[in-house]
């Protein structure tokens, strides 16, 4: 999810694309939250680790 969401806000960045860019600065926040609760030990969605 991080990795798409760089990919879209870097796309987004080139092409003047504002809702490419604001949906990957959301999908790598998110990602960014889910990996840190996940390396914290608590359970995101049913798992104890989120890669």
């Amino acid at each position: 999810m991080i990795v798409l969401g760089i990919l879209l806000l870097i796309i987004g960045l080139l092409t003047g694309i504002s809702v490419l860019w604001t949906i990957g600065l959301i999908l790598a926040v998110v990602g960014a939250v889910l990996w840190l609760l996940g390396t914290l030990g608590h359970a995101v969605g049913g798992r104890r680790h989120y890669w």
